[in-house]
């Protein structure tokens, strides 16, 4: 077991979408959002995860207007009430606009592969970048689960190119934070296999960011005595146990963040890790989100000043 090492921090889940897998569109209208993502900060969110599409396995996407339509305003209240918000996005335009808004990360589960002009955005505006491992969109997603050398390898190979457009395009590495993209053209034991491994991603010298949260993996191996699966609502508890291990330091590497959405569970989690690891523990959600709003502040401070004024102007 590793002493002393850092207990991840939470990001609370904000779908601001009709279709999502995890809550079935509950939190829909702006108004409902808002008010979830004050309760995830008043449960321990560390982090608030902003997102107008979904991307469960099947998922079709909205109209540009429609998604930031849904993010936005959600965005500009949670970031006014002081939370460090992280917008879930593929657009370049949408991650524009979501900065303006007060969102200090920008979490692309394409890692800029579905629109590539967003790695010009998170240069521009020195936000933090979540660059997960992807392959597909949603619809055909899982038509691309194949890794000749072992999903690992893959894995890893092919967040490293992500890595190199970034710098590419001007991106410092300490903006970046990858993932694993846990589900997304990965099938049942590949996910498992990647969290055995996550010391492979650690080398690669960046925060890593897991979202195992409600996943169909979970779902499956959870499965009853017919092999169908654990329905979303009823995985809760092997997802707390996941970060549970992870946050104890049982796993290979240190994990910067878990993107969770029942977060009251997931920091109960934390706290019994943590005194179980003799670690301090990062967050309260109030610990926890100085820690992060510092970094962020530092982050804003270095940007060009053309692209403050730009911002000012979007406003």
């Amino acid at each position: 077991m590793r002493t002393g090492a850092a207990v991840p921090l939470l990001m609370g889940v904000v779908n601001v979408t009709p279709d999502s897998f995890s809550d079935g569109g509950r939190f829909h209208d702006p108004e409902r959002a808002i008010a979830h993502g004050r309760r995830l900060l008043a449960e321990g969110a560390d982090i608030l995860d902003v997102g107008g599409e979904s991307t469960r396995p099947g998922a079709t996407r909205p109209l540009l207007a429609e998604e930031l339509d849904r993010v936005v305003p959600v965005i500009e209240a949670l970031a006014a009430d002081g939370a460090v918000v992280s917008v879930d996005t593929m657009r370049a335009e949408v991650a524009d606009r979501a900065v303006a808004a007060g969102a200090t990360i920008v979490n692309d589960v394409s890692g800029g592969l579905a629109d590539p002009e967003i790695l010009d955005v998170v240069a521009r505006t020195g936000a933090r970048y979540v660059a997960m491992h992807w392959r597909a969109h949603s619809d055909r997603m899982q038509q691309f689960a194949t890794y000749d050398d072992g999903v690992v390898v893959g894995v890893v190979d092919e967040l490293a190119e992500r890595v190199a457009a970034l710098r590419a395009a001007g991106v410092a590495d300490e903006q970046v934070v990858l993932d694993p993209g846990l589900g997304f053209a990965k099938h049942g034991e590949q996910n498992w296999e990647l969290l055995r491994h996550l010391d492979a991603l650690a080398d690669l010298g960046f925060p890593l960011l897991v979202g195992a949260s409600r996943k169909t993996f979970l779902g499956r191996l959870l499965a009853d005595v017919h092999g169908e699966p654990r329905p979303v609502a009823e995985r809760e508890d092997a997802g707390v146990a996941l970060t549970a291990l992870l946050g104890a330091g049982l796993g290979r590497a240190e994990v910067w963040c878990l993107r969770v959405h029942a977060v009251r569970a997931h920091r109960d989690a934390l706290e019994v890790a943590a005194q179980l690891a003799g670690t301090q523990l990062a967050g309260t959600q109030l610990a926890g989100t100085q820690h992060v709003g510092s970094q962020l502040k530092e982050t804003r401070d270095r940007r060009p000043a053309e692209g403050a004024a730009g911002r000012q102007e979007q406003r």
